[in-house]
């Protein structure tokens, strides 16, 4: 008889091998494709300036893009088009000649106003593949307007409580002081002084302030208050 033959060889794999097979696997796996993003920068602008729309991680092989205010992609949001082979620019209804797009798919908005703000969606073509639709934003920082003082009414009565309260459109919110004659009373929007007498008769300003802004603006209301208020049934005796 001839040599045993060699038995054929055996693989003991452990559970714990098993477990770094496929951790390594995982890791090895090829990433998938990159999301299309839009970053604005600066992602919070101030009324005036300028904010570009930067587009990350385009795809290949695009033919060209088209961005649109807002996140309905037709006609009348229509701002602008890039064709990449022949590097024509098309301008729709919604462009008003501050917007510049780039050939990197890009949006430049200069000198933004309050109807800027919100969203815009670029929409890339790609050649053979269909169409991609991303949406992205900016916050606008503005105002504050000329504030507002309530209620409108100006003559009071001694004893009477003033109670006023100031309202300026800002964002972000304003921080309101109050003043008399110039001289500062308080910080907060409303002011509230129990039992008034002939002494507060004056001048009442708001200041409406825009910490991101750095706008202030006023306004002032003359308050009269006269003597007590004495009903007519008790006056006539006097």
């Amino acid at each position: 008889m001839g040599p045993l033959s060699v038995p054929p060889c055996t693989l003991h794999i452990t559970w714990k091998e098993l477990l770094l097979t496929a951790s390594l696997l995982i890791f090895w796996n090829p990433p998938t494709t990159a999301q299309v993003t839009i970053e604005a920068q600066p992602a919070k602008v101030s009324e005036g300036k300028d904010v570009l729309l930067l587009v990350h991680n385009l795809p290949q092989n695009v033919a060209g893009y088209s961005w649109y205010k807002g996140q309905i992609m037709d006609l009348h949001h229509y701002i602008t088009s890039y064709v990449i082979d022949t590097e024509i620019i098309i301008f729709g209804p919604a462009y008003s000649g501050r917007e510049t797009v780039y050939s990197n798919a890009s949006l430049l908005i200069q000198n933004v106003t309050q109807k800027d703000t919100g969203s815009y969606t670029i929409q890339i073509t790609k050649r053979g593949d269909g169409t991609k639709r991303v949406t992205g934003h900016f916050t606008l920082y503005h105002g504050p307007e000329v504030p507002s003082i309530f209620p409108s009414r100006t003559d009071y009565h001694s004893g009477e409580n003033l109670y006023l309260s100031c309202f300026a459109d800002s964002n972000p919110s304003a921080e309101y002081t109050w003043s008399m004659h110039g001289k500062f009373l308080q910080s907060g929007q409303e002011l509230s002084i129990p039992k008034i007498t002939t002494k507060h008769t004056g001048i009442y300003g708001c200041s409406a302030r825009n910490s991101a802004t750095g706008s202030e603006r006023s306004t002032f209301k003359m308050i009269v208050v006269s003597g007590k208020w004495i009903p007519a049934s008790l006056a006539i005796g006097f």
